[in-house]
């Protein structure tokens, strides 16, 4: 039995329409604009990740407050939901909405430049194949997203020493 709970609040005085400007690249921006946010997006998306812990240890370096903080906000924008998870009803997971998972096109392109424009640890095999089969690779990210699999979709990458 799975259960939705909506504990993700509208930011506070935020409406859909109050937006610095009319441009859905600035709109975009705004609402998953920022690095920990379209990391936490690829985490759900491409690590399979679901719960605030796995986040938290992602290697990335994010503050637990910025973390609830940016998860609250891609709630509130409707691109991720909240759900108790089955095991432990005191623990949430968290999913990607179908407005989320429509970002798939978008996180790719950012996979495939980076990879191809900077030293990475991303598997350089692993990104071409990728690049010459986009619609394999969406279509199977959206399968892994509809039927729940958190396998994740690029082997895990090694870790590299922090810069500065």
């Amino acid at each position: 039995m799975k259960v939705k709970v909506d504990t993700i609040s509208p930011v506070a005085g935020k409406t859909k329409s109050q937006h610095r400007s009319s441009c859905p690249v600035s709109i975009s921006l705004e609402i998953f604009g920022d690095r920990w946010s379209l990391l936490i997006i690829r985490d759900l998306m491409v690590r399979g990740f679901r719960t605030f812990k796995q986040f938290q240890e992602s290697g990335e370096g994010i503050a637990s407050n910025i973390l609830a903080d940016r998860l609250q906000r891609l709630g509130a924008s409707g691109i991720i939901a909240a759900e108790l998870d089955e095991r432990d009803t005191r623990r949430l997971n968290y999913r990607l909405t179908e407005k989320g998972i429509d970002l798939a096109p978008v996180l790719l392109e950012l996979l495939i430049w980076g990879a191809r424009h900077e030293q990475t640890g991303a598997a350089g095999a692993a990104i071409e194949t990728m690049a010459q089969n986009r619609e394999q690779a969406l279509a199977e990210v959206r399968r892994r997203w509809q039927q729940r699999d958190p396998t994740p979709l690029l082997p895990k990458p090694a870790l590299r020493p922090r810069q500065g």
